[in-house]
């Protein structure tokens, strides 16, 4: 293992434990990297609203709602305004393997 792999190791270990220990999953890497590719971070935050809700406030609304993945993976796909207010979220050319890692971590933050 090269330098640089072991520090890119050692950052998601960290990560990894301060999201068990905070009880919010880890933001892995993959999720990291597609939340920048995509740019979701630019509406969208952890804890806070931006343009659009923060993905606790999603988490919580879908919580127990056993259809909520495809639910949301259309709705990111096809964007849509009305449930979180007047602003509305465009629709988003992202494939569906991504759009479907992207909805799972959103749906098991707390």
């Amino acid at each position: 293992m090269n330098r640089m792999s072991g520090i890119k190791f050692s950052m998601l270990a960290i990560g990894s434990i301060a999201g068990a220990l905070l009880g919010t999953p880890a933001f892995s890497a993959d999720a990291s990297a597609l939340t920048a590719k995509y740019n979701c971070q630019g509406c969208h935050a952890a804890d806070q609203k931006i343009l659009g809700p923060s993905y606790k406030q999603i988490a919580a609304k879908y919580a127990g709602d056993k259809g909520a993945l495809v639910k949301l993976v259309k709705k990111v796909k096809d964007g849509g305004s009305g449930v979180w207010g007047a602003i509305p979220m465009p629709p988003n050319n992202v494939p569906d393997a991504d759009l479907k890692a992207l909805v799972e971590w959103i749906l098991k933050t707390k």
